[in-house]
């Protein structure tokens, strides 16, 4: 990506990004001075800075990370994070879990607020209507949302949520060169891929040492600081406009108008919006992903989907070792692979946080109609 480049235009100065994940540990050296931890609203900020895995941190440092004592240096190192924690089933007691905010409380706070992205490097297979009603609201205040389409595509590749819903920038897993990883989700809701192979994380919650881990939590992460990149460079321009330019610049070789249902409409390049000054994103109002958010989530044959947030399916149990199971054991999260699965709780219904994948294959399957 360049980044030693985009860093002499842009380092995401003058941008907040939620972080809503594991909750975010704003004592690392490569995160001290960059977490905002007053600025969480204190009705949904329930142990916002006790990371429950090490994950929410690893997104956090991804996305600003100073680098500072050997620590990571994230793609907007000028940004700031602000922290949000979400129950985890396995690692929050049941206690933890009633205490911790729904996700579509989250939301809602975070769009009232001055913070311009929203991070998710969470999936769920359920549709919650509360949760979408959430993130309308939160587009309506002009907020950026980009979420993870899921990693469990080489079982059961389920429709990913929040991903899913319209508004929210759904983010697939690729290597430098394009190639989607066979972990990452598919589907007509799939917008963009970022890089989210071989990515450096921490281990687990003791903040010892780094692994190497894949997925598109990681890719999330990388795509929320493009976008910082480009909305600190251009400071006036609406949520529509950046996303417009990320798509507009995205690397791929398929008609932008026929998105792929694997790396949607190609892989990010923000150096390719920061190297021109005069780069045009196009109407403020207008939105890049409208025809998307129009036609909602449909299957092969066109068909949209039933869910309901009362009767949840029962989630896959992840792409390989590594997992927790749906007894609640946990997995052993230094093993390098990278490849684990955790439950979260969203609201009253049991969802699954993906924070692992595998191996890489190229697929540029166009979506059709």
């Amino acid at each position: 990506m360049k980044a030693e480049e985009m860093w002499k235009v842009s380092t995401g100065k003058g941008v907040k990004v939620a972080v809503v994940d594991t909750g975010v540990n704003p004592e690392t050296t490569a995160l001290k001075g960059q977490v905002l931890v007053g600025e969480v609203s204190k009705a949904v900020g329930y142990k916002a800075t006790n990371d429950s895995s090490g994950h929410g941190t690893s997104m956090a440092e991804l996305i600003a990370g100073t680098g500072a004592g050997g620590g990571l240096k994230g793609l907007a190192p000028g940004a700031k994070i602000v922290p949000y924690r979400v129950a985890i089933r396995g690692l929050d007691s049941a206690t933890e879990t009633r205490k911790a905010p729904a996700l579509a409380d989250v939301i809602r706070s975070i769009a009232d607020s001055d913070i311009k992205i929203i991070s998710m490097s969470i999936t769920s297979d359920i549709d919650d209507p509360e949760d979408l009603e959430a993130i309308k609201y939160a587009q309506s205040k002009g907020k950026l949302m980009i979420a993870g389409t899921g990693n469990d595509a080489q079982k059961k590749n389920f429709i990913g949520y929040p991903a899913a819903y319209p508004y929210v920038v759904g983010v697939a897993a690729s290597d430098e060169s394009g190639k989607v990883g066979k972990f990452s989700e598919h589907g007509n809701y799939v917008d963009l891929a970022s890089p989210g192979l071989n990515v450096p994380t921490w281990c687990d919650n003791t903040f010892r040492s780094y692994c190497t881990g894949q997925g598109t939590s990681q890719a999330t992460a990388i795509a929320s600081a493009s976008a910082a990149l480009v909305w600190s460079a251009h400071p006036k321009w609406t949520a529509n406009q950046v996303l417009a330019s990320l798509i507009d610049t995205a690397g791929r070789d398929w008609a932008k108008n026929n998105p792929s249902t694997y790396l949607g409409y190609g892989l990010i390049r923000p150096r390719m919006v920061l190297e021109n000054s005069a780069f045009n994103p196009g109407p403020a109002n207008t939105d890049p992903l409208a025809r998307e958010n129009a036609t909602g989530v449909t299957d092969k044959t066109g068909t949209s989907p039933s869910a309901s947030a009362s009767t949840p399916s029962q989630p896959s149990k992840g792409t390989s070792d590594g997992q927790t199971s749906a007894a609640g054991s946990t997995s052993d999260t230094s093993d390098t692979s990278g490849n684990t699965t955790m439950w979260v709780a969203l609201g009253a219904a049991a969802a699954v946080l993906v924070i692992g994948g595998g191996a890489f294959a190229v697929i540029r399957s166009r979506r059709g109609a």
